[in-house]
């Protein structure tokens, strides 16, 4: 088995959305006529966007959606209302994972583990937080327990779509209009505020994504084509 990875470079989300749902459908559709399904790893940043997901509460938007300053699109993942915008990380993974032989909460972990071995190479500890999913910091300190990557994902027939937004160089302000993920008291951060760094090149942090994808999946992946800056 293998892994086709893409780099789409900046993208509005309804064509992005609108791509992973083609390829989505494909592999449904190779599972229903018992032929050959194909795997992808698609990495992007989008331009200013709010998503809700399909159990997500309006009401976690906070003030008049017209005052966001960003397009909004209710979907079909998990969880709640985020953000994305540029200087995020975004990744959808289009896979098999009967192919793998792992489960939907195996998968979310080691989803959540390339994040947390990624931000240790910056001397970051990433962990869980029970009942909550994505990558947190400092979870034993109440007042300042905050998210760097929220995890959202749909999966029918063991195949997957939506993914992961890892906050690298994100503007945070955003969070601000939203209850994010719908857990209220708890805040937003990302790799470069926590780092002390003005600018993280998006290039390193997806080509260490990819090599630390690889290693945890198991899985050999192809047409790793990185965008320049």
């Amino acid at each position: 088995m293998e892994i086709l990875v893409e780099d789409l470079g900046l993208t509005y989300y309804k064509p992005c959305w609108d791509y992973q749902e083609k390829l989505f459908q494909e592999n449904l559709d190779a599972k229903k006529n018992q032929s050959e399904t194909k795997n992808h790893l698609l990495l992007t940043e989008h331009h200013n966007v709010f998503t809700l997901g399909k159990s997500g509460d309006e009401s976690n938007v906070l003030g008049d959606e017209k005052q966001l300053d960003a397009e909004f699109y209710k979907i079909n993942r998990g969880g709640d209302i985020t953000f994305h915008g540029p200087g995020q990380l975004v990744v959808y993974p289009i896979i098999d994972l009967e192919k793998l032989n792992i489960g939907l909460a195996k998968y979310i972990f080691n989803i959540e583990e390339v994040i947390i071995r990624l931000i240790a190479e910056y001397d970051i500890q990433g962990v869980r937080s029970k009942g909550a999913s994505g990558v947190w910091l400092d979870i034993d300190q109440p007042t300042n327990e905050r998210k760097i990557c929220a995890v959202g994902v749909r999966a029918s027939r063991h195949i997957t779509m939506h993914g992961l937004a890892f906050n690298v160089n994100t503007e945070l302000s955003y969070f601000d209009k939203i209850i994010p993920c719908g857990i209220p008291n708890k805040g937003v951060t990302s790799l470069s505020v926590e780092t002390n760094k003005q600018s993280i090149g998006m290039n390193e942090i997806k080509t260490k994504f990819v090599s630390l994808f690889r290693e945890i999946f198991e899985f050999p992946l192809v047409g790793n084509h990185i965008e320049n800056e």
